[in-house]
């Protein structure tokens, strides 16, 4: 099985702040597509950015200038900065994985790091 454990969440003040890392763990796989989901207490769960394995990125827009994703294929490794954090970005963050194994595709979630921003 491919595992992903996340890491850097905390509590920040607005303006401040983090960097999320998030690393794949496993064997004979391959990874395509990783990325970052959040969720907030009673809101549904939603794609913040993604990179592929060659470096293509994608973020919506409120975060937009203000998180970079980037990805250590070497290490299998996915990182998120997030800087002029805003209490509105508090929420759970979930680090994704796309991959293959033989000639099936699998999706991996970490577990979650929390993220809170004090106003």
């Amino acid at each position: 099985q491919v595992q992903l454990v996340e890491s850097g969440g905390g509590l920040v003040q607005a303006g401040g702040s983090l960097r999320l890392s998030c690393a794949a763990s496993g064997s004979s796989f391959s990874i395509n597509i990783m990325g970052w989901y959040r969720q907030a207490p009673g809101k549904q769960r939603e794609l913040v950015a993604t990179i592929t394995s060659g470096g293509r990125t994608n973020y919506i827009d409120s975060v937009e200038g203000r998180f970079t994703i980037s990805r250590d294929n070497a290490k299998n490794t996915v990182f998120l900065e997030m800087n002029s954090l805003r209490p509105e970005d508090t929420a759970v963050y979930y680090c994704y994985a796309q991959f293959r194994r033989a000639l099936q595709f699998y999706d991996a979630w970490g577990q979650g790091t929390q993220v809170t921003v004090s106003s």
